[in-house]
């Protein structure tokens, strides 16, 4: 059993944390500072317009994208340590495309769609959302309502979504609907995409959320979709839509493993130099234990994240693990933070440090795709060969 990264990997891995240390963490600064005064945290448009452009000179863009449209093709397991190392910064920029939703167009989209939305989703940055929850259908997605009706050359569409990232801003919305109510969640739920400004597509609000974080309610009035922009086979929407949600939570792993390791660098670098009762902090056995219990279940989530993406290469069932890494690793790196702020104390929970943002993401991580509860119930629930 080689527990060794491919040397390519591991050179995009160091690759990318030289990306993060030199490009994004000197901009720490100026995205807590928004943040702190109620704005956000954000990169302005000549910073990201910046970064993309270091991003794509280094060769960052399209890592797991196909190669036909100018990706690179790399396995799940190569996009792990490239994820824990972007986990590693409070900074909010994702390598484009963003991988979830470029899984789903690659699992779906006809040569047409390829051509519109697959290439210039890799070869020019455009922006995508994903229209799932709905205000009485997050968690539990089978429950939508939104309905999409076919009416000749067009599907129209009505209904709310909510919980929308970027909605406001992207190009265009991959947007699940019921097309037959009979069938629900086992044939009878499509994917449409969505194009930014299309007749009855209403954003209705913007959320503010913890960690410096926005998402979108929208409002779908007889929008109209032309039937060309149904994604992959009308009613079988469900299982690319699992794809998808199997790829963030993945990627979400990784991210928590970054943050988590960013904490406990923070509590090396500092137990030595607080002194406190005239010890210093790396001298008391409460901080002893929180440094080794981060070790230790950074490491296990680590190998767990690597196991299942290298199980995931190989076209495995991995529904039970993707919901034991998600669950643990989010979990985990909440705990880990929470003592580092701990150790920080007064200055661990101002919005000076990286770790109230961080923070602040991994509890809405808890949540978002799958809270924990419910990623410990379809683990148990397979386990104990349950049926829904």
């Amino acid at each position: 059993m080689d527990f060794e990264l491919a040397e390519e990997h591991r050179l995009l891995q160091d690759l990318v944390a030289r990306f993060v240390r030199e490009n994004l963490i000197p901009l720490e600064q100026k995205v807590l500072e928004r943040d702190a005064m109620g704005q956000g945290a954000y990169l302005s448009h000549e910073e990201r317009d910046r970064i993309d452009a270091v991003s794509r000179e280094m060769g960052l863009w399209g890592l797991d994208a196909p190669e036909d449209v100018g990706g690179a093709d790399l396995p799940a397991v190569a996009m792990i340590g490239a994820n824990i190392e972007m986990g590693k910064t409070c900074v909010p920029y994702h390598l484009p495309p963003d991988s979830p939703n470029l899984r789903m167009l690659m699992a779906t989209v006809n040569e047409d769609q390829r051509e519109r939305y697959l290439a210039p989703y890799v070869q020019k940055g455009t922006i995508s959302a994903i229209g799932i929850s709905e205000p009485g259908a997050g968690a539990d997605p089978a429950a939508m309502i939104t309905r999409a009706v076919r009416e000749g050359d067009e599907w129209v569409i009505n209904g709310r979504k909510i919980w929308i990232s970027r909605a406001q801003e992207a190009d265009f919305t991959i947007l699940m609907a019921v097309t037959d109510k009979q069938k629900g969640a086992r044939g009878g739920i499509s994917a449409f995409l969505v194009d930014r400004g299309t007749p009855g597509f209403n954003v209705l609000r913007r959320i503010p959320m913890l960690g410096g974080q926005f998402t979108y309610e929208v409002a779908l009035e007889n929008c109209r979709v032309p039937a060309a922009n149904l994604l992959g086979t009308e009613g079988q929407g469900f299982a690319p839509m699992q794809v998808r949600l199997s790829t963030r939570r993945l990627q979400m792993a990784s991210w928590s493993i970054g943050m988590a390791q960013r904490a406990l660098d923070m509590m090396l670098d500092y137990a030595p130099q607080r002194v406190v009762f005239g010890e210093p902090l790396a001298n008391r056995q409460a901080i002893q234990w929180w440094i080794a219990d981060a070790y230790t279940r950074i490491k296990a989530a680590t190998l767990m994240t690597y196991e299942t993406a290298w199980k995931l290469d190989r076209k495995a069932d991995v529904r039970t693990e993707i919901s034991a890494v998600k669950a643990y690793a989010t979990e985990m790196a909440y705990e880990v933070i929470d003592h580092a702020m701990q150790l920080y104390g007064a200055m661990g929970v101002t919005k000076e440090l990286p770790l109230s943002l961080m923070s602040g993401h991994l509890r809405t991580m808890r949540i978002y795709d799958g809270p924990t509860e419910v990623h410990k119930w379809v683990v148990a629930r397979n386990l104990l060969g349950l049926k829904r």
